[in-house]
């Protein structure tokens, strides 16, 4: 996906760039293949990948929520940042929370927001099932463990008010596999978004969960 067509499908969902957001996602860009040679943070690194399958796949989430309405989110098990600081890219109104398991991603984290300038959004070295009680309007998670084990990690900090919003792949069997634990926790699916990233036509599926009031 070049830069062009990056903004061409972004505009199909509802997402107009500013010269100032496509700057800062080229120097993300720079500094996510710099890091990558010292540690290990995505395998891929071709420019146009990056585009399609981090940058691109992370505002895909727009199609099933306005994020200009809320407030707080939580990404875990960013990874390198994905959604959590393309969204902060986007969304400067969100405060945001990422969190990773691993302390060298999180170096890396702080980094990208320091270089980026962005305001707002910190990066922390923990479990997302370790975080105290707190509210966040949306919690997400993009292609991190199965529905069933995210759910677990995750029940305690879902509130009558948050959104559950898992970004995944193949999701049906999961679906299926995780009706106990949705039961057990009083959670449930109220939104399934089917679709097909543009170019290479791989299967897309986001979730919203709620705890049922």
């Amino acid at each position: 996906m070049t830069e062009k067509e990056f903004i061409d499908e972004l505009k199909k969902i509802g997402i107009n760039c500013t010269n100032e957001e496509l700057e800062k996602l080229s120097k993300y860009y720079e500094l996510l293949i710099d890091w990558n040679k010292k540690i290990n943070l995505t395998r891929i690194t071709e420019k146009e990948d990056v585009y399609l399958k981090h940058f691109y796949d992370s505002l895909t989430i727009s199609k099933v929520i306005d994020l200009k309405e809320y407030s707080t989110l939580l990404d875990f098990g960013t990874g390198a940042g994905f959604p959590g600081i393309v969204l902060k890219i986007f969304y400067p109104n969100l405060k945001i929370t990422l969190v990773d398991s691993l302390n060298k991603r999180v170096i890396f984290l702080n980094k990208a927001i320091k270089e980026l300038k962005l305001n707002n959004i910190v990066a922390v070295h923990e479990r997302v099932e370790d975080i105290k009680s707190k509210h966040f309007d949306i919690i997400v998670t993009r292609a991190v463990g199965s529905l069933d084990k995210l759910i677990n990690y995750t029940h305690n900090i879902i509130d009558k008010d948050t959104l559950f919003i898992p970004m995944k792949s193949h999701v049906d069997d999961e679906i299926e596999k995780s009706k106990n634990m949705l039961s057990k926790y009083n959670l449930k699916i109220t939104k399934k978004e089917t679709f097909y990233l543009p170019k290479e036509n791989s299967l897309r599926n986001i979730l919203i969960i709620e705890k049922i009031k």
